[in-house]
């Protein structure tokens, strides 16, 4: 594998900053969205359209474009910051997150938004999807992967096990699934509703090729979807740790935010965080 320049990190670690602000920003203009969730995705987001990921804001059908699947579509916030600054729609969209007509909803739309490959909310669904996609690729004579982000309480759901097995039955190994492991889910720890662990083992009995990392470090979310690019004969599950409402000081590791928007006074100081930030960069 080689290097990883500082330059590349340093601009992702930027680039990752300022989607925080695009997701705090829109959810508190809808008055509601999921910004917990959505923070904790945005790096391993931001790595994989930045970096892994082949699209084309011109073309977002492009037939040999890489697939996303957002299975934990209530973190959508963090895909459309993304999908904005890319230039598959106008950023002034951003604000008009969850109005009525707008194109950017609660949960992902394909038939809306451009560059969004799947409808997703239903929990447990997205993984099965993805596999579909993977198998069509190979059926195609394609060389596009497939990617595909789980979040930990909907791992709870049965559909994903399905899926995690017909993927290891097919031995998809143009699929690489990461878990957005935050530990909490609406009502709680995952632990306290409907415990997970052994986690990455389990993975390992269904028969998939497992990483564990740390969700919010540049070279380790680079690193992981590079050996999952050379892995053979087998999907790739990456368990990354991370932390639910990361880069907001107030928001890290609670539970309040996951599916409620910022107040007024929370914003202000939401946003005094950030602008430190890029005082200091």
């Amino acid at each position: 594998m080689e290097s990883i320049s500082t330059n590349l990190v340093a601009d992702l670690k930027r680039k990752a900053h300022d989607f925080r602000r695009d997701i705090l920003e829109m959810t508190y203009a809808a008055g509601s969205g999921h910004p917990g969730g959505s923070l904790s995705a945005i790096d391993i987001l931001t790595v994989l359209y930045y970096h892994t990921m082949r699209v084309d804001p011109k073309n977002p059908m492009w037939p040999d474009r890489d697939r996303f699947v957002l299975s934990k579509g209530h973190s959508c916030p963090a895909l459309y910051a993304i999908l904005a600054d890319l230039g598959f729609f106008p950023k002034e969209e951003l604000m008009r997150l969850r109005k009525p007509g707008s194109i950017l909803q609660g949960h992902p739309d394909m038939n809306l938004t451009p560059g969004v490959e799947m409808s997703t909310g239903s929990l447990g669904q997205g993984l099965s999807v993805a596999c579909g996609m993977a198998i069509a690729a190979r059926l195609d004579g394609k060389d596009y992967r497939v990617y595909c982000m789980v979040g930990d309480g909907e791992a709870q759901e049965g559909n994903i096990w399905e899926g995690a097995m017909l993927a290891a039955h097919h031995r998809l190994d143009n699929l690489t699934t990461i878990l957005d492991r935050n530990v909490m889910q609406i009502d709680g720890t995952t632990e306290q509703i409907m415990a997970l662990e052994p986690l990455a083992e389990k993975w390992r009995a269904f028969g998939w090729n497992v990483l564990e990392i740390d969700g919010h470090d540049m070279v380790q979310i680079i690193s992981a979807l590079e050996l999952a690019k050379g892995t053979k004969g087998k999907p790739t599950m990456i368990v990354a740790n991370t932390v639910k409402g990361k880069g907001i000081s107030f928001m890290e590791n609670e539970l309040a935010y996951h599916g409620r928007a910022l107040t007024k006074e929370e914003m202000e100081r939401a946003r005094e965080e950030l602008r430190e930030k890029d005082e200091s960069a």
